[in-house]
């Protein structure tokens, strides 16, 4: 890495720092939501979930489950003080069914009782009657039905249409895009305690605490101020938390408000897989025309999303799933449309990647296309169509990539992982292999930084310095295992320049700064980092100030460093500064404020700059697949992921880890199955299959890419929480180029996800083999 003059100076920021709470992680004693000591009478919560997916209710009885021992009350719609909506956006989500049924599971009444068991039992007892409607499962209904849930939207440039028309060289396909449950360690769950005067402190496992305190208030007709949120950690939220937490809350809190006493919801986990969003899943359909040279002249292509019942954030998902259509490649000329389908399934939401990932792997399968058509290696079909200079550097959404560093850091992971050579070996491979083949695969991540609703990039921070020159650090960020407190941690102890061990890290509190936004969209160091960072060096420079008029020196000539206040040849303990200072009535604490610069979008128009920045990174994977099971072995992954100066490369490396893993999962073996009544029948963990430490390859190679980012970010870091899933895209393509092996120059026709039954169908079409 190029040497760094700002790295010399920094005691904790870049440097290989484990997580605040590593060793309570480790020793099982972190608490969480119900690991908290419970209030004397704490109520439980349980859902009571509709039996069909589409209908109403034509009877509703719950005698028997009032009657239930240790039942304190039951809840119902007729329950809710104010509105009946815990959406995000368009006022669709019901907290409660009052009459038509939308999804299988879909909450209608909740048993509040004096344990959770005694809740869980009486839930059973209840009696619903429906009139059953046929409901619409998949994409494929929703689009022979005409069930958009909002209007098409699209991006257009030049005529495209036209261009594949005329064009003498072509390539088309339909691509089918699995969804993801969430699968975090720690389910959905929200304990609220009632306080004086109608007000509630709500603890909840949420990324958003500020949208809780928000839909709270709403559902039980309070100002905003009369709800507090506490947010210490989450076991997991990977965006299934962003808005989705909120109804748990909402819930907990009515059982609070009716009952008077402190009230918690804990899902079971079958559950939470049937109650709760997931991963949109998509139909792609689309055609390009490119030159001779694989070269992309025109590309026309229609995503098919499945939002579920209602909007939740599927707007702006599938919009993001549209903005990262391109990846890492330029499209002369272009139309990318969407189309936002209802089904009668649960609502879709947030997941890592929001979208990306699935207009990603659309990009992916397009490359390959065109190398299988013309013959020529994919990697160097994708080095040809990367976004260059000049007119080769704009998006189909009217962005210009400034920061382009792909072609250089593929050029690099190239090298390092001896592609070329693997290549050859891996052709000599499948030449004398009749059942296994090998497949080899080295795909570019292009993903933009910013919330592409644009008032949503702003972070507040409060930082206070106590008399004994210990810190105090509040932020709106929250933390979900991915270390984001410890790197504001780090910004902070830097900023003053004291020991790691001075700063108190505080539970994200709507109390103590409001208006948060989500902790997402890859923005949370960014901006509640820069909040601190600014929060700090106001405190800091009021402390300067002070200790110059008190020692007759220039405020410049004042250095923090190393646990002292200098200049020259006086010197303090940071101790000592703030307790004189404190002693002059200088004021020691601040509230940090961020704004996301320069970004801009005007939706009507599908122009602007939505993003800060892009984040860049690639893999490079090789895999073995068994063409008589469709099993695959993921051989050995290499990774250079950009991660501008990293903050905490022990931290980033870990996140570039488990993106990965959590991208191979989504891209191979995690299948979600409705049946044809709209019954999530993978609904646990055992029908529902994640990553597992054998499923590592015992050669991965992890690299940081040195590149500083060039926009003003907190230390020229990058964003690092959701680009790295994209990673997994080159398993994907690399299992199908071990099928291609079957038939060469033969397109390949494989899903996602690339389970053994995929694989295996795939294999079959390759050969033209009977089922």
């Amino acid at each position: 890495m190029r040497p760094d003059p700002e790295t010399e100076m920094l005691r904790h920021v870049r440097k290989p720092i484990r997580h605040d709470a590593a060793d309570r992680h480790v020793q099982g004693n972190a608490p969480y939501i119900d690991d908290i000591l419970e209030p004397e009478g704490t109520l439980h919560v349980v859902p009571g979930g509709a039996p069909v997916a589409h209908g109403r209710i034509t009877r509703l009885d719950l005698s028997a489950v009032r009657a239930a021992p240790g039942v304190v009350a039951v809840l119902t719609v007729s329950d809710i003080p104010a509105k009946n909506d815990v959406s995000p956006v368009a006022g669709d989500d019901p907290l409660f069914v009052e009459t038509s049924i939308e999804f299988h599971g879909q909450p209608v009444f909740a048993v509040v009782a004096e344990t959770r068991d005694a809740a869980r039992r009486a839930v059973r007892r209840a009696v619903i009657e429906t009139a059953e409607d046929k409901p619409l499962v998949d994409v494929a209904d929703a689009l022979k039905a005409d069930a958009d849930i909002m209007p098409p939207y699209a991006f257009r440039r030049g005529e495209p249409e036209a261009v594949i028309a005329a064009a003498p060289a072509t390539v088309a396909g339909t691509l089918r895009i699995g969804g993801q449950e969430h699968f975090y360690l720690e389910g959905q769950v929200a304990l609220a305690v009632p306080g004086e005067d109608g007000t509630l402190t709500i603890h909840s496992s949420t990324q958003h605490p500020s949208e809780v305190q928000h839909v709270v208030a709403r559902v039980l007709g309070l100002a905003d101020a009369a709800v507090e949120v506490v947010v210490r950690r989450m076991g997991g939220g990977f965006g299934g938390k962003e808005s989705q937490a909120s109804g748990w809350a909402a819930m907990a809190a009515l059982a609070a408000k009716v009952t008077g006493r402190p009230a918690k919801v804990r899902l079971d986990r079958d559950d939470d897989f049937a109650m709760t969003g997931k991963r949109h899943d998509f139909l792609v359909t689309y055609r390009a025309a490119h030159d001779a040279d694989g070269r992309i002249e025109a590309v026309d292509v229609a995503f098919a999303g499945r939002c579920g019942y209602s909007h939740d954030l599927s707007s702006s998902i599938n919009d993001r799933t549209m903005f990262h259509a391109d990846n890492a490649y330029f499209y002369p000329q272009v139309h990318i449309a969407s189309r936002r389908l209802k089904t009668h399934t649960v609502s879709n939401t947030a997941f890592r990647g929001f979208g990306g990932p699935q207009g990603m792997v659309f990009a992916e399968r397009l490359m390959d296309d065109i190398a299988w058509a013309t013959g020529r290696d994919p990697l160097d079909i994708r080095y040809a169509n990367l976004y260059g200079t000049s007119e080769r550097n704009i998006t189909p959404y009217g962005m210009t990539v400034e920061d382009n560093v792909a072609e250089a850091l593929m050029r690099q992971l190239e090298a390092s992982s001896d592609y070329r050579a693997r290549r050859q070996e891996i052709t000599a491979f499948n030449a004398g292999s009749r059942f296994l083949k090998k497949g080899l695969s080295l795909t570019p991540v292009k993903f933009g930084i910013s919330f592409t609703t644009t008032f949503l990039n702003q972070a507040g921070a409060l930082v206070h310095v106590y008399q004994d020159g210990s810190v105090h650090l509040n932020h709106g960020g929250t933390e979900m295992g991915q270390g984001l407190f410890v790197k504001v941690a780090q910004i902070v102890a830097d900023e003053f320049g004291i020991g790691l061990d001075r700063v108190r890290i505080t539970a994200t509190h709507t109390g103590k700064v409001p208006n948060t936004s989500p902790t997402a969209a890859s923005s949370g160091t960014d901006m509640n980092g820069m909040a601190a960072k600014k929060a700090a060096a106001e405190i800091r420079e009021r402390l300067a100030e002070f200790i110059a008029r008190d020692w007759q020196v220039p405020v410049a000539s004042i250095v923090f460093r190393d646990d002292r206040v200098s200049s020259g040849e006086m010197s303090l303990s940071f101790p000592e500064v703030v307790k004189k200072a404190y002693l002059a009535r200088t004021h020691l604490s601040a509230a940090g404020f961020y704004a996301t610069p320069k970004i801009t979008w005007d939706r009507p128009k599908a122009t602007g700059r939505p993003f800060f920045y892009f984040a860049y990174g690639a893999s490079c994977s090789e895999v073995t697949i068994d063409t008589l099971t469709g099993e695959f072995t993921l051989d050995r992954v290499d990774i250079l992921h950009d991660a501008g100066r990293s903050l905490n490369p022990a931290i980033d490396i870990g996140q570039i880890e488990g993106g990965f893993v959590q991208g191979l999962g989504w891209l191979t073996m995690e299948e979600l199955v409705f049946d044809a009544k709209g019954r999530l029948r993978t609904h646990a963990p055992s029908t529902y299959k994640i990553p597992t430490a054998r499923d590592v390859p015992a050669d991965f190679r992890v690299a940081f890419f040195d590149n500083p980012n060039r926009e003003d970010t907190v230390h020229r870091s990058k964003a690092i929480g959701e680009p790295p899933l994209m990673l997994a895209n080159s398993v994907w393509c690399a299992i199908a180029d071990a099928v291609h092996a079957l038939a060469p120059g033969k397109a390949v026709a494989l899903d996602a996800p690339a389970t053994p039954e995929a694989i295996l169908r795939a294999c079959m079409a390759q050969t033209g083999s009977a089922g």
